[in-house]
């Protein structure tokens, strides 16, 4: 006697229910910390710490944002973090465009060869690279410095943009470039004039991976900079536990602090990541 399949569980994993929970359920893995920290930095001491756990805050408070901008400088951890991840970022995008257009449009021999050293590049943990980029930089007497953070961010983020700019670039044909040439144009012209507009969605989704790499570093950051007034977000976040203390609500609040411009950010430029993600691998 055969099993009959009960056609409303087919339904149900076939159908839109289950769409709708695997995305409910996504949103809420990506969604949870941030409101928990959110609500944290809104509560109290003594009301994170009571039982039973109160999910949203009986008296939201600011206190602890105005105790996380007196504890610390959060101001110069802001303008020391948003100064090296654009910098970071304007750099990569300077190369990767340039390596990208040379992978995408001129016969190179070894081009097979460069990609796969690429990819394979891209995998090394940070750590193993943290004692010799320390030897260089101390080498080059540039440890507490903007240019110690610069450029390890700029060499960490060129793999990832490449890779992702060469795809947008073989979609381009050659003839618009070309025409620009005819026109007058030199072939570095017809790239930021031609090349780099058409493929804006993809320039803007690398931009946008460079900048939150370089934002959330902690690493690199920790190591090349002891000077107070060079200190990122990250490294002064770390700051505000005591040896014996955790503040939570003061280190929530500094976290909200932290994410909200790179939320912006986002926010700003849904539209060209989402078409720079979903049209990167798409050619022709």
């Amino acid at each position: 006697m055969s099993a009959v399949a009960n056609p409303g569980f087919s339904s149900l994993l076939s159908g839109r229910p289950l769409r709708f929970i695997a995305g409910g359920a996504l949103i809420v893995n990506g969604m949870f910390p941030a409101l928990w920290i959110l609500f944290t930095s809104l509560k109290t001491e003594a009301e994170l710490t009571a039982k039973p756990i109160t999910w949203v805050p009986h008296a939201p408070t600011l206190s602890n944002y105005m105790q996380a901008f007196s504890d610390q400088p959060l101001h110069i951890f802001l303008f020391n973090s948003f100064m090296v991840a654009l910098l970071s970022t304007g750099l990569t995008l300077l190369v990767s465009v340039l390596a990208a257009y040379a992978l995408a449009r001129l016969n190179l021999r070894y081009r097979g060869l460069i990609l796969s050293l690429i990819i394979a590049v891209s995998t090394f943990p940070l750590v193993t690279l943290l004692v010799p980029l320390f030897e260089i930089m101390r080498t080059l007497n540039l440890l507490n410095t903007w240019v110690a953070l610069v450029l390890p961010y700029t060499v960490l983020s060129l793999p990832v943009c490449t890779l992702m700019l060469v795809s947008f670039f073989e979609g381009i044909p050659r003839d618009l470039e070309n025409a620009a040439m005819i026109d007058g144009c030199t072939r570095m012209g017809a790239l930021f004039k031609v090349v780099v507009p058409l493929c804006a969605p993809g320039v803007f989704t690398a931009g946008i991976l460079a900048f939150v790499n370089a934002w959330d570093e902690f690493l690199l950051a920790l190591s090349f900079n002891s000077n107070p007034t060079l200190r990122t977000l990250p490294v002064g976040i770390q700051l505000y536990q005591g040896e014996f203390a955790f503040p939570w609500p003061v280190i929530s609040a500094a976290l909200v602090v932290g994410i909200v411009p790179v939320a912006v950010l986002i926010v700003i430029f849904q539209e060209r990541v989402v078409s720079g993600l979903t049209a990167g691998g798409i050619k022709g």
